[in-house]
């Protein structure tokens, strides 16, 4: 099929972060010709649309990493957007709580990285503060980020959308990517069905298929995405008051996943969750880091099956801080959430963001939480990798 009109820059990927870097890029270069490829019929399907939620404010993740600051910036300018478009936010705060004495030094680390990363009003709380913030919830100590709060992601990408349309650019859907082959100066996105673009420059945010097209288009097979399924369960509406905040353990410092939690959702309900179960594919399992991940992590992998299994060990799991939590105050069924999270060959999760640069093709080969709350700012830093200036003039 002949090419289409070429474009100055191709998005692939209708999720948020795809999104919010095509408007990125539409914004900083108004006259240039801006095109976001989605592979489905809709925008925002997969995992924005399967998305706690969460406004995260940076208190996880290692001083210095992309994740840090990208969180920060990206939190405060997720909260700008979503207060200029009209979006409802509930900023509910989060309370990270150690249960015994032994989490307290994991506790110290994350208020020590919060502070380091410049995570807004950050506090740290002994065991009656905790009681009487959250009367519900029992601890030893805990630490209160009070910025932090929920969003439905969906609507801020179907913002982001509208804005890219109004401001000239195209969002297109059904352009299902196979590969992206260097052309001449630029590159051509091609799809199984024969479809082709040219684009003086492409990047890549395709989730879920982001190592699949890397490598289809030239790229390191290294590092490979795995993907997760969380389940989260839904609190009876009658029982939704049970906490007002986001109530968080204290997480593993081996693994980039943050535990159970209660998360208030934006229509005013609480959900408990998510489990962290691989999605078995045989691509997943065919990777060399698979097994080494699974083996290195068995005991955790023990502790998700059985949450995954039993909604009774979900439902006990977060019981640990909310103790007059029971099977009763739960409904029947779950929802789930999707993560994409990248492995390397030697069984490493990877914690930070990262991507790769292949002449005018940029790929994004990890973007798991927080991209959602980050999406704004990681969009800025992929436009910052484009030349200076794109399209006409």
């Amino acid at each position: 099929m002949a090419l289409t009109p070429p474009v100055d820059v191709a998005v692939i990927g209708g999720g948020i972060v795809g999104l919010a870097t095509a408007r990125a890029v539409q914004r900083r270069s108004p006259g240039a010709r801006v095109a976001l490829l989605e592979a489905s019929a809709e925008l925002a399907r997969e995992q924005t649309g399967h998305n706690s939620g969460v406004i995260h404010t940076g208190v996880y993740y290692a001083p210095g990493s992309l994740k840090a600051r990208l969180c920060v910036e990206g939190a405060a300018a997720m909260r700008e957007f979503c207060e200029r478009r009209d979006i409802p936010t509930v900023r509910c705060g989060k309370l990270i709580v150690a249960t015994d004495e032994r989490e307290l030094a994991g506790l110290d680390e994350l208020e020590r990285r919060g502070r380091a990363n410049g995570v807004p009003e950050l506090e740290r709380l002994d065991a009656r503060r905790l009681t009487e913030r959250e009367p519900n919830v029992r601890g030893v100590a805990a630490l209160w980020s009070p910025e932090a709060a929920v969003v439905d992601f969906r609507r801020v990408a179907l913002a982001l959308a509208e804005e890219i349309r109004g401001d000239g650019g195209r969002v297109e859907t059904g352009w299902a990517v196979s590969r992206v082959a260097r052309g001449g100066t630029g590159a051509v996105i091609e799809t199984a069905g024969g479809r082709r673009l040219a684009a003086a420059h492409v990047i890549a945010c395709a989730g879920a298929g982001s190592d699949r097209l890397a490598e289809a288009s030239g790229a390191p097979a290294d590092p490979r995405i795995v993907p997760f399924r969380g389940s989260y369960l839904t609190v009876l509406p009658d029982r939704a008051g049970l906490v007002r905040s986001m109530i968080y353990p204290v997480p593993d410092p081996a693994l980039p996943f943050l535990g159970v939690h209660l998360t208030p959702t934006p229509d005013g309900g609480l959900t408990i969750g998510p489990t962290a179960l691989l999605t078995p594919s045989l691509r997943s399992l065919r990777w060399r880091g698979t097994a080494r991940m699974v083996w290195r992590h068995r005991r955790a992998a023990i502790g998700e099956l059985r949450m995954a299994a039993s909604r009774r060990a979900l439902i006990d799991e977060a019981a640990r801080y909310v103790p007059s939590l029971s099977p009763r105050d739960v409904l029947a069924g779950s929802t789930y959430g999707v993560r994409a999270q990248a492995l390397g060959r030697d069984g490493t999760l990877l914690d930070d963001f990262a991507f790769s640069e292949d002449g005018p093709v940029l790929h994004v080969r990890n973007a798991p939480s927080p991209a959602a709350t980050s999406s704004l700012a990681i969009g800025e830093l992929l436009a910052d990798r484009l030349p200076a200036a794109v399209g006409p003039g």
